[in-house]
């Protein structure tokens, strides 16, 4: 869109699609999984199939949305121009308040990891490095950290990938151990040992897994020809994620014993200790290191581009939106960077809860987001046919059908979380900060009526403004 104009466009199709995926590979897979499969044990696979189904969904709809108009705010601008003012500021805080949150968690973790290898060094100091190196990343320019992201991604990619060819050998040859092979899969309780029950809670993990890869729609507004690279990005990026996940959950499964499994540590170490490697868990935990800084590293650039669109829009003090020389928004991201101070009180206050706590706070804005662009995509397709927009050079198939079951599929399982005690602060904790946020809104809907008039007049436009929409 016109007003977010100045970022510079300078994100390729591999560093958008690596985006995603170092974004999406992250605490949810290393860690996360472990507490699925708690949850669920082996039908852990049907959830993730599902939570990929409403993922897939989702990037249909963000992917015909982004390309007509490919800007920074990406679903929160969507929302506010198809739905409402509202719509888009409460999408943008609600997104904006998850990402500070899985900050928070990212860097907390980041002193964990480093304790392996140096012990009697306090969290506060890896804290303080992790957090100014990838701060001085992100405040250089949107270049350098799609090059940084990329490389992180790239080590993520590569240990999962020998994770899969290495574990397939244990499985399937390398092993004479009768406790591993594909009867693990029943043993212990059967495929269902918690009943469906059990695999429809470990959806909402999957899906906390899965967040992050709609980073590709809100980089947008920096990438070289979105019309092109975005929808493949897209389709790469989720396809990739599947295959990930869905094959390492497997192989897992096989090796480990889902009782085993836990969230007390990564699976993966777990792993490599059944089958006892040498010199394994130090290169795993630089994995997960990696990891960790990958998921930050992509966090600190989204959330700094919500507050760039929040202020552009005229829902947050003008100095937001300013940018740098290089066309950084160092002062959005200043601001994105209490997240840390968040994470690091929860820590000291409850550490033993402190994963399941930074969960339910991250995961309400996201998943609110999530349920928002099924419900914008309706109306965008609804208006843009109306007023007579040009063909659509991406269409999401199946519509309306698609767009209402994956709107309907989502709202469902984080709804479920309310009967489930570890996950029931997601929605106590949820509803009241949207509540929180609209009352916001109508205070800052009542001291700037110029900005909420310039807002409305952009919803009545519509698809009717070719201004910002690629030929």
């Amino acid at each position: 869109m016109e007003r977010e104009k100045g970022l510079q466009r300078g994100l390729t199709t591999r560093q958008l699609a690596m985006i995603a995926i170092g974004g999406a590979i992250g605490t949810g897979l290393f860690l996360g999984s472990g507490m699925a499969i708690g949850f669920a044990g082996p039908s852990v696979i049907v959830s993730y199939l599902i939570g990929a189904v409403i993922a897939l969904l989702l990037m249909g709809c963000l992917a015909e949305m982004t390309v007509a108009h490919p800007t920074t705010g990406s679903f929160g601008a969507h929302a506010e121009r198809y739905v409402s003012p509202w719509a888009g500021f409460s999408v943008r805080y609600a997104y904006w308040f998850s990402l500070v949150c899985a900050i928070g968690t990212e860097v907390s973790a980041m002193s964990v990891y480093m304790k392996y290898w140096f012990p009697d060094v306090p969290g506060i100091i890896w804290i303080l490095i992790f957090s100014a190196v990838l701060l001085y990343v992100n405040a250089t320019s949107v270049n350098l950290f799609g090059t940084v992201e990329y490389w992180f991604s790239m080590i993520k990619v590569a240990a999962i990938i020998l994770f899969i060819v290495f574990g397939a050998y244990v499985v399937f040859g390398g092993s004479a151990n009768p406790e591993i092979g594909p009867q693990n899969f029943t043993n212990n309780g059967g495929f269902f040992p918690n009943g469906m029950w059990g695999m429809w809670i470990a959806i909402f993990i999957s899906l906390f897994s899965y967040l992050s890869i709609e980073m590709i729609a809100v980089s947008a507004g920096e990438a070289k020809e979105p019309e092109k690279a975005v929808p493949m990005a897209l389709k790469s990026a989720v396809v990739r994620l599947v295959l990930f996940y869905i094959m390492t959950l497997a192989l897992m499964l096989m090796i480990v014993p889902w009782q085993n499994a836990g969230s007390d540590a990564s699976p993966f170490v777990k792993v490599f200790q059944i089958i006892n490697i040498p010199g394994a868990a130090g290169i795993m935990n630089f994995v997960v290191l990696t990891a960790a800084l990958s998921a930050m590293n992509s966090q600190l650039y989204i959330s700094t581009r919500m507050v760039f669109s929040l202020s552009r829009a005229g829902f947050a003090p003008a100095k937001l939106g300013e940018l740098s020389k290089k066309g950084v928004p160092v002062k959005a991201l200043a601001l994105s960077t209490i997240g840390i101070a968040i994470a690091s009180i929860i820590n000291i206050v409850a550490p033993d809860q402190s994963f399941i706590v930074m969960i339910s706070l991250s995961s309400f804005g996201a998943m609110f987001a999530w349920f928002m662009v099924f419900v914008t995509h309706l109306f965008f397709r609804r208006k843009w046919e109306e007023m007579g927009g040009r063909k659509l050079p991406v269409r999401m198939i199946g519509f309306p059908y698609l767009t209402i079951i994956g709107a309907v599929l989502l709202a469902c399982v984080v709804l479920s979380t309310w009967f489930q005690p570890e996950f029931k602060d997601t929605l106590t904790m949820g509803f009241p900060l949207l509540l929180l946020i609209t009352i916001a809104y109508f205070i800052w809907k009542k001291a700037n009526p110029a900005a909420y008039e310039a807002s409305v007049n952009m919803g009545k436009q519509g698809a009717s403004d070719k201004k910002d929409i690629p030929s």
